[in-house]
């Protein structure tokens, strides 16, 4: 497989057809892993995906955002192209406390502390997960540290400021201001870089998923990847719209907690088409800018 041909890890068959790609059939760890689960059930995939999956592959997609926490085996994949900044978009800084083990909102704490990452910037943020009132929610470590960065929109995080982690946060009135300034942060530190799309970080009009989104916009993010040209080492997408009910109890009383809004099945065909048109420009783009 030449490593430019994008692979699909397909638990929820959201991603659909896409041609040159390589599928990994994975419907029987949905109900295991979706939303989250026990580390020892996520090394278990972890396991399960090092034994199936060839040295060298392009993007990977996934399905749902609920396997963002994905990102974090990928991540650890990729330790011989180390040292290696990470760049996620995402509407949530995914750095969330979850005592149970690890899920879709938790992950970027682990991947902040491997010794081979130099940092992990999320862009695109407007979520209230880093707001005041759920402050206590996030991991501060990584924060303090300095190997983590919120690039965010329409949330006072004047708290970060009185904890002494003002510099970890970067606001901005609109999307426009915040892709500008993240471009022109990247012009003067190129470094390699792990990419990794959430698109729940755009506009209800460029990507429908089933979750809270932000505000940024199809040409942002191509502004941004363009800007990373000649320096991604790997990169991944999830957010595709996909409906499922979850059998385990806890996982439907915390998704509904966290926003996850029911899927209108009228709905979901044109989304996805949508989501499908979206994910090919995307490829195109990611490929463009790889090394």
């Amino acid at each position: 497989m030449n490593r430019r041909e994008p692979l699909v890890l397909d638990f929820d068959g959201s991603v659909g057809d896409l041609p040159g790609a390589t599928t990994l059939a994975l419907a029987d760890w949905q109900e295991a892993i979706r939303f989250g689960c026990s580390l020892r059930t996520f090394r278990r995939l972890s396991g399960y995906l090092d034994a199936r999956l060839p040295d060298e592959y392009g993007t990977v997609l996934m399905g749902s955002g609920d396997y963002h926490h994905l990102t974090w085996p990928l991540v650890e994949r990729q330790r011989a192209r180390g040292p290696f900044q990470l760049v996620v978009f995402d509407n949530h800084p995914d750095n969330m406390r979850f005592p149970w083990g690890v899920h879709c909102g938790s992950w970027v704490r682990r991947v902040a502390l491997l010794p081979y990452v130099t940092h992990v910037h999320v862009v695109g943020i407007t979520s209230g997960d880093i707001g005041a009132k759920h402050a206590w929610e996030n991991y501060l470590r990584p924060l303090r540290a300095g190997k983590l960065s919120y690039w965010c929109m329409d949330v006072d995080v004047a708290w970060a400021a009185r904890l002494g982690l003002a510099g970890a946060f970067h606001r901005f009135d609109d999307p426009d201001a915040l892709a500008r300034a993240f471009v022109d942060w990247l012009g003067q530190a190129p470094q390699a870089t792990y990419l990794s799309i959430d698109k729940d970080a755009f506009s209800v009009d460029t990507a429908r998923t089933n979750w809270d989104q932000g505000r940024l916009e199809e040409r942002h993010a191509m502004a941004i990847i363009e800007a990373l040209h000649g320096h991604i080492v790997a990169s991944d997408i999830n957010g595709e719209i996909s409906a499922y009910h979850y059998r385990t109890w806890w996982k439907r009383l915390l998704s509904g907690m966290d926003g996850q809004a029911p899927v209108p099945q009228a709905e979901l065909e044109a989304w996805q088409a949508q989501q499908r048109a979206l994910n090919t420009r995307l490829l195109a783009a990611i490929a463009a800018s790889s090394r």
